[in-house]
């Protein structure tokens, strides 16, 4: 339940910056180009490395720094993080097939499900 507890926290604090450094980019830039995102998903993917890199460091004793900053911040901060650092993962495992698959996939369907979306949601 403790887990659970740290990773809720984690994310809720990341869901909350990714709100400010949303409107803060915006604010500054007024242009279509979506700055805001961009900017979170950028950041989003420093700090996953660098924070998978950090704990592993300290081993078992960070695990629940691990899971409060990479699996709960990162993950309400931006899911693209992680996207991100598992395609760095397939790419380091050799995994070259697996991780286009993955990339080219997660991005064709994604969009496709959002358009689907889309269209379900004006055919109700």
């Amino acid at each position: 339940m403790w887990v659970l507890l740290i990773i809720f926290f984690g994310g809720g604090l990341g869901s909350l910056f990714r709100f400010i450094v949303n409107r803060w980019m915006t604010g500054l830039i007024t242009s279509a180009f979506p700055y805001g995102t961009f900017m979170v998903n950028i950041t989003g993917c420093f700090l996953i490395g660098f924070l998978v890199f950090y704990t592993e460091k300290f081993g078992a004793s960070s695990l629940n720094w691990r899971l409060f900053l990479v699996t709960g911040f990162c993950g309400g901060y931006t899911t693209f993080s992680s996207f991100s650092f598992e395609n760095v993962q397939l790419m380091s495992d050799y995994q070259i097939f697996t991780m286009l698959l993955y990339t080219l996939g997660s991005l064709a369907l994604g969009f496709i499900a959002t358009y689907g979306g889309i269209l379900a949601a004006r055919n109700l």
